[in-house]
């Protein structure tokens, strides 16, 4: 398994759009991406810092989702969006999952 995280600033005003913003890039996903998992979160000490954590089955699935067509065309409008709720650019880290527990 293969997993990404992102860490993103909110701009304060936008903090309330962000549910619809992650529905959106929900919306977008297409059957056999090999995704996994999606976890957003905020940080307690200060709200404006968003992480989300996505989860693949391989990194090899995560890298040919980035570069699927239909998948960009949808993912326009929440560029658009998503330039106006955030600061700049995302930081990435990218990581091997070495253990997944669920409870």
């Amino acid at each position: 398994m293969w997993a990404q995280l992102m860490k993103m600033r909110t701009r304060p005003e936008k903090l309330q759009d962000l549910p619809s913003m992650f529905d959106e890039l929900q919306a977008a996903e297409q059957p056999g991406s090999g995704l996994v998992r999606s976890v957003a979160m905020q940080d307690q000490q200060d709200p404006n810092q968003i992480y989300v954590l996505v989860m693949f089955e391989s990194e090899e699935q995560a890298r040919a989702r980035e570069q699927d067509p239909r998948r960009k065309a949808l993912l326009e409008s929440v560029q658009a969006q998503m330039s106006e709720v955030f600061e700049g650019p995302p930081e990435f880290v990218d990581l091997t999952v070495i253990r997944d527990v669920a409870q």
